[in-house]
This record gives structure tokens, sequence and C-alpha cells, in this order.
């Protein structure tokens, strides 16, 4: 098999996968990890991801990353580290296009509210392990390889992926997102290129590109033959700060513009579809039987902005003639 010959004896063969939740022939062209990665592209919930805020809703612009945007960004950054690795960039790729499929409308807005709606709370990690279990297909779910889906599940910063392709997606995700998030920012009016703290460009680089290809390069320096991967001690301390000045100067700076709207509209979706779960559409009712705020917030981290807003509209903006 290829994988034998060419991947680091660290890496992930398909063949060592712990398998599915249930039991599937084995595809005659195709590896296990390249059926994940297919399904997950062919999801509805991978369609949607279009149209869903990364940071910036509705941008004046065509060239905002929305939340598919990112997750390509992620994808490419995670097959690259992959590959010069000798990792399984089929299972790194099939992570990374999963990772955030539960994530809701609103970007991290909407995750906030959520999470402090929700009894049980709410992570888009945990909702996108949910999505690909239990909601794609029709309720039948994409019946993923454990691999991948605890890839999908551990790819925040916080997590413990079981697999190196698993780390080199969170360590991917960090730096797609913090990268092309400056970029946005500077379009957007909100940052200045000169405002960037001057300790983590000097060692990343100023353009985007530059940036992103020291990143990649000080991975594989730095895990070149090894059980591990991560970033040098000194650059991964510098983008813990380049993180942290985002999260200070654009991040909630960003959100203000939509806080205070996306709150009133996801809170009072929740509290109409908590007090009617007979509304929810088919597929949500069977979780609603058991517990229905988990049902609501399954349902409410579905949608897309533009839908929300237009359920918002029907159920709560009075219409012309009253009809």
């Amino acid at each position: 098999m290829l994988e034998e010959l060419y991947l680091s004896p660290y890496a992930k063969k398909s063949k060592e996968t712990k398998g599915r939740l249930r039991e599937e022939e084995p595809c005659k062209m195709r590896t296990d990890f390249q059926r994940d990665r297919d399904r997950i592209i062919y999801s509805k919930a991978f369609l949607r991801l279009k149209n869903k805020t990364q940071v910036f809703f509705a941008p004046d612009g065509d060239h905002y990353m929305s939340r598919l945007t990112h997750t390509l960004d992620v994808a490419q950054i995670a097959r690259a580290l992959a590959r010069n690795l000798a990792l399984n960039e089929d299972l790194a790729e099939a992570i990374a296009l999963g990772h955030d499929l539960g994530h809701t409308p609103f970007g991290h807005v909407g995750e906030r509210v959520l999470n402090a709606l929700c009894p049980a709370g709410f992570r888009h990690s945990v909702q996108s392990l949910r999505v690909v279990d239990i909601y794609e297909k029709d309720g039948k779910g994409l019946n993923l390889t454990y691999e991948v889906r605890d890839g999908i599940l551990n790819h925040t910063k916080s997590g413990h992926p079981a697999t190196l392709e698993g780390v080199a997606v969170s360590l991917a995700d960090r730096i797609a997102y913090i990268n092309h998030d400056i970029e946005d920012a500077i379009r957007a009016g909100v940052l200045k290129a000169s405002e960037l703290p001057p300790g983590p460009i000097g060692l990343f680089g100023k353009s985007t590109s530059e940036r992103i290809n020291t990143a990649i390069l000080d991975i594989c320096s730095e895990s070149e033959g090894q059980p591990y991967v991560r970033m040098s001690a000194q650059r991964q301390a510098a983008l813990d700060e380049l993180r942290n000045f985002m999260f200070e100067h654009v991040y909630q700076e960003a959100n203000k513009f939509i806080q205070e709207s996306a709150e009133r509209m996801l809170e009072s979706l929740y509290t109409y579809f908590c007090k009617r779960p007979e509304e929810l559409p088919p597929l949500y009712r069977k979780t609603a039987e058991t517990d229905i705020p988990r049902a609501v917030a399954d349902y409410i981290s579905s949608m897309t902005d533009k839908y929300a807003i237009n359920v918002f509209k029907r159920l709560y903006v009075p219409r012309e003639g009253g009809v």
C-alpha cells in the first residue's frame, strides 16, 4: 500500500483506523479517510458555510473571509503540513474540512449567545461532531471514522487530538484565522498594518503569505521525524501574542457591530422554539422529545446568517397588509 511506502511511522495509516460507528464495506478505490473527506464536501452543512460569518458580518466587499473560505484555508495549510511531515494528508484534509460544520450564524457572537442560553452549554467543536454524527443525511449521520471525528472534536486550542494529523489541523486553524482576520480587519478599516505588534511581525513577516509560509516552515523544521507536531517555542509565543492582540483590538471591536442585534435575534428564536418545539423542522423533533433546549440549539446553530434573519422576520416583523 502506498501509505506504507511514503508515510512517516508516526502518521495514521488508513488501515489503522479504529473504524466507524457503524461497520461498512470498504471502498475498492478510496481509503476510509478519502471517503470521509468526500462525505464532508457533499454534506449540506458544508454548503451552508459559505453564508456564515467568519468575523465581519455582511461586509461591504466581495473579498472577506466567510466560514467556508476559512475552512478551505485551514485545509490548505493542514495539507501542506501533512505533506511535508509525511503524515496522512487525506486524514488531515478530512478533519480540516469538517472542523467548523457546527459553527453558529454570526460567528463567535452566535456561539457565545447559544452557550449562555443552552443549559448544557454550547461549543462549536462539539456541535460539529453532532452534525456529522446525528444530523447529516436526514438524520442518518455521515458515519465517519474515529480519527476524523476525534480531530473535529479536538481542533480547538484546548483540545488534545489523538493523531498528529489532528494536531496539524489545530495549528492550521490558528494560523489561518489569525492571519486572514488581520487582512480582513485592515480591509475593513478596523486595524492599520502599522498597529500590529512589532515582535510577532518581525518574526513571521509583514504580509499574510509571508506569515503563513514562515509558520509552516517553522512547524516542519521543528517536527520533522519527530513523534509530535508543534511550532518552535519562540514562534509559538509570538503567535499567541498576535492572537491575544487580535482578540483585544479586532474581534471585540468587530463583534460590537452585531452583538446587540445578533443577541436579540438568537435569544428571540431560542425562546420561541423552546415554547413551540412542534414548529421545529422534522429533523430536530426527535432530539426535542427528550431535550428541547438541545434540539433548539441544534437547529439555530445550523442556520446561515441570512436564514436566521429571515426566520426572525417571519416570526416577529409585521408584514405589509397584515399577511
